[in-house]
């Protein structure tokens, strides 16, 4: 039952439109003055407030300014018999929800009641999916690099900086750029996402800037671009490595001019938005091979950010599986699962190739898939279930009689692994396992080892 909070110093308002709303099933209080009426806000927390202008002691407008400054939530709806259109405007900026003339009518009253009750449960709602997105959202970690990160994005998330944010597949780029924007003064704008690479190179521009009537086929109506939907908030452009030249160009004029068009059109459009791009790439690389352009990166590259992969911070690896196991068992209304200290060891010693993202993909397939309350060794898949020592298929034996044998036939084997994890391609292991891209080439060569793509 929702309670509504009458405060009028006149008697006869008061006990009309008690039983008026009464009877139509609101639990009702009444106060008299607006100092009564704040300690009885303060009390009772009342769903809606009815609060008349001429009072005694503090008018209504005070007691509504006193309210909304301790609760910026509360929904108020203003009544006065000497209503004009100045004092209506004012209650407005204040914060009231409406503004109702006396003397009152009976279905006015009730029909404003409802509109503000329906828009303070449509707040609530609204409140209650950005709690959960940003749980969705949240940073999982307490090792030193991640820590570190965090530190790095409370320093700068507040100010007006591009942002340029690096590191491998599925290791939480979005994460980050998120968390930039939670802690702006943007952060009641938008934040508005765009995946580079999964946009065709021909509709890539219309995307980001939008489209007039008539400029390409299919066009029929004028439509907004992402950046015109971020005014004010933030873009992030993620996978920004895999944009044209041509369009690379494009936006570096705006992050210069602040300005664009629309495809198909001559008005120029002003846009303040703040830039967060990511990318899997080494753009430095993409710059030498002419595919990136120099300019557009020193102008990202104003805040760079790397996100460490999972193998380098595997002290968090227990902390986000249980992370996303209580996510995963709540989402899929499942019983709360566990993980077994086997299990736990296992997914530690595992070097995920495919980051946080392979994690949580894995820890979903097991809250869905598995019976059992507890997560064992035996449900994780069999590659994640081998001894360490024998995972290649190499044991203590096989290593060679002597050390510089085993080293040898160690590092052979741990290369080969290595490869196969990452899909034979070199640059991205010899970054996973800190080696010179030349030397591990010159390795391979020595080794003879058969680099197998597609695995």
């Amino acid at each position: 039952m929702k309670t509504i909070l009458i405060v009028d110093d006149e008697q006869s308002i008061r006990e009309s439109l008690e039983g008026i709303l009464s009877d139509e099933g609101y639990s009702i209080l009444k106060a008299e003055t607006g100092e009564e009426g704040i300690l009885m806000t303060q009390e009772k927390n009342p769903d809606l407030i009815l609060l008349d202008i001429w009072l005694p002691g503090i008018d209504g407008m005070e007691t509504l300014r006193r309210i909304r400054a301790q609760y910026p939530e509360q929904l108020l709806i203003m009544m006065s018999g000497h209503g004009t259109i100045e004092s209506a405007v004012k209650s407005t900026k204040l914060g009231a929800y409406d503004f109702i003339e006396k003397p009152l009518s009976l279905d006015k009253v009730l029909l404003c009641i409802q509109n503000a009750l329906n828009l303070g449960q449509l707040y609530q709602e609204n409140k209650a999916l950005k709690a959960k997105v940003a749980k969705e959202y949240e940073m999982i970690g307490e090792g030193d690099s991640i820590l570190e990160l965090k530190e790095q994005i409370a320093i700068a998330a507040p100010t007006s900086g591009w942002v340029l944010i690096t590191g491998e597949n599925g290791t939480g780029k979005e994460l980050v750029a998120r968390a930039i924007h939670s802690q702006s003064r943007r952060r009641s704008k938008p934040f508005i996402e765009v995946n580079c690479a999964a946009i065709p190179e021909e509709l890539i521009e219309s995307e980001l800037f939008g489209h007039e009537k008539g400029a390409f086929t299919g066009a029929t109506t004028r439509r907004k671009g992402k950046f015109d939907l971020a005014h004010e908030g933030t873009l992030f452009l993620d996978e920004i490595g895999d944009m044209s030249l041509k369009t690379q160009a494009k936006v570096l004029r705006i992050l210069q001019e602040r300005k664009f068009e629309r495809v198909g059109g001559q008005e120029t459009i002003e846009v303040d938005v703040r830039v967060i791009a990511a990318t899997n790439k080494d753009l430095h690389e993409e710059i030498d091979k002419g595919h990136f352009r120099e300019d557009l990166f020193y102008r990202l590259n104003v805040l760079p950010f790397h996100v460490p992969p999972l193998r380098e911070r595997r002290e968090d690896v227990s902390l986000l599986s249980e992370h996303f196991l209580g996510f995963f068992c709540l989402k899929e209304s499942r019983e709360v699962k566990a993980l077994s200290q086997e299990a736990q060891a296992a997914l530690k010693r595992y070097s995920w190739p495919g980051n946080i993202r392979e994690l949580k993909n894995l820890i979903e397939r097991l809250v869905i898939m598995t019976q059992a309350s507890v997560i064992d060794l035996q449900h994780l898949p069999a590659g994640m279930r081998k001894d360490q020592a024998q995972e290649g298929g190499l044991l203590l034996g096989d290593l060679g009689e002597n050390f510089k044998d085993a080293r040898e036939n160690f590092e052979k084997e741990y290369i080969r692994q290595m490869l196969e994890r990452c899909d034979g391609n070199v640059t991205k292991t010899a970054e996973s396992i800190g080696l010179e891209r030349s030397n591990l080439h010159r390795k391979i060569k020595a080794y003879d080892i058969d680099i197998k793509k597609g695995h």
